[in-house]
């Protein structure tokens, strides 16, 4: 697998990614159609160039939380996850327009063995999005259902 095992996961250490993402103003409006959110801060730039203090469309936040799990996926979990548990404390201080490009990195706060499966452990980790200024746009803490390896394979 890809992905690293629950066993390879370090608390503290940070991993910076490698992959990327420019958003397109097609990203945004399938998002929100797909997902039936008509928001016109969303899709609507006449709406947002007349009453927004941004004059533009900002990219919906939940696209922009998708795409920063989604670049790390390839890094650290594709493969080993059983499953997300859950996010807190998730923040967009920053709005994301269109033609921004998108990076990330991620710290690992913590792990711990499950205490119900014996062949699972749980890793908090805590994703930061930025845009090509280096300006932060979204933090997200997820507790993800990491595999242990395999005792094949150790």
């Amino acid at each position: 697998m890809a992905g690293l095992y629950f066993e390879d996961f370090e608390e503290g250490a940070i991993h910076k990614h490698g992959l990327s993402r420019t958003v397109t103003e097609m990203d945004n409006m399938l998002f929100s159609n797909m997902t039936l959110n008509p928001q016109p801060l969303h899709i609507d730039r006449h709406f947002c160039e007349r009453h927004t203090e941004w004059g533009q469309p900002i990219v919906n936040s939940l696209f922009t939380l998708g795409l920063l799990i989604g670049i790390t996926v390839n890094d650290l979990t594709i493969g080993t996850t059983v499953a997300n548990l859950g996010m807190k404390e998730t923040k967009f201080p920053h709005p994301v327009f269109h033609g921004d490009t998108i990076y990330a990195t991620t710290k690992v706060l913590s792990k711990r063995e499950s205490r119900s499966r014996p062949d699972v452990g749980l890793v908090e980790l805590e994703h930061t999005a930025v845009n090509q200024d280096d300006v932060v746009v979204a933090v997200t803490t997820r507790t993800a259902m990491m595999r242990k390896r395999p005792a094949e394979a150790a």
